[in-house]
């Protein structure tokens, strides 16, 4: 038994030297408010990694820091129905984030690239046609392809959709592949109950956190897309001992009491 305790702890040693830490992003959400929860501390956290844990060494929470920010617009048949929303969340944006706006219904188009100034996109929003059927993961996997590749910010997409998705040719899993390769965080945003356990997916395995937005709104009066930013400016860093590479099924679970809703997105 000493033999293979002594072998186990040479093992580890040689996998991870000592001060070799990977580091994630975790967002953290009070499922009952849909606000940030921003007190927690590196012993609260248990990460699983394909079901082995993880030791987190640190938990560092930061607000704040500037965007790259794609709105990818359902301009569905049923898109119409979030245009306000769009309007709302771009002025949502901080001076020297920029945003980029992305149609999307059969295809992704992109309607207005990268820029900051406010004006400039709610005149695109207000020139985009609604029709066809969407196709929600087609749309994010041509937005995650290239999308981001001149972006020096955080990336983030922010998907308000009615909730429905069409005959995607493309997998959630390559979604979600391509996304953590590019290191960008999904929010999904969406009216319709019809696809919630997809939304739930996309953001809990890049780092973020999805809205529906009758619940939101039940929540909170009033227009809710400050609280949504409040929400995507706010992230843990979590340090965790070694740096074998984590793998596609990593969790996150909180320790502390209560109804809460994780998200995490390993970093390179």
């Amino acid at each position: 038994m000493r033999f293979a305790s002594a072998v186990l702890a040479l093992w580890l040693a040689a996998a991870w030297p000592a001060g070799a830490v990977t580091k994630i992003v975790v967002t953290v959400i009070d499922d009952k408010t849909a606000l940030p929860v921003t007190d927690l501390i590196a012993q609260e956290f248990r990460v699983l990694d394909d079901k082995t844990p993880r030791t987190v060494e640190a938990a560092e929470f930061s607000q704040g820091g500037l965007l790259d920010v794609m709105l990818l617009l359902d301009s569905s048949l049923l898109g119409e129905a979030v245009q306000s929303l769009a309007a709302s969340l771009i002025r949502q944006l901080d001076p020297k984030d920029q945003m980029a706006l992305v149609a999307f219904h059969s295809s992704a188009d992109l309607i207005q690239d990268f820029t900051s100034s406010q004006e400039a996109l709610l005149r695109a929003l207000s020139g985009v046609k609604f029709g066809n059927v969407p196709q929600v993961l087609d749309a994010l996997f041509a937005a995650l392809d290239g999308g981001f590749q001149n972006t020096s910010f955080r990336r983030v997409i922010l998907l308000a959709t009615a909730g429905v998705e069409g005959p995607s040719r493309v997998s959630e899993r390559r979604v979600l592949q391509l996304a953590r390769r590019n290191s960008v965080a999904i929010y999904p945003i969406y009216i319709a109950g019809t696809e919630t356990f997809l939304f739930r997916s996309l953001a809990e395995q890049t780092g973020a956190a999805s809205f529906h937005l009758p619940s939101l709104r039940k929540k909170i009066p009033g227009d809710p897309s400050p609280q949504i930013f409040e929400v995507v400016r706010g992230r843990y860093t979590l340090t965790l001992a070694g740096n074998l590479a984590l793998g596609e099924k990593i969790k996150v679970e909180l320790t502390r009491k209560g109804k809460f809703r994780t998200g995490v997105l390993p970093l390179d």
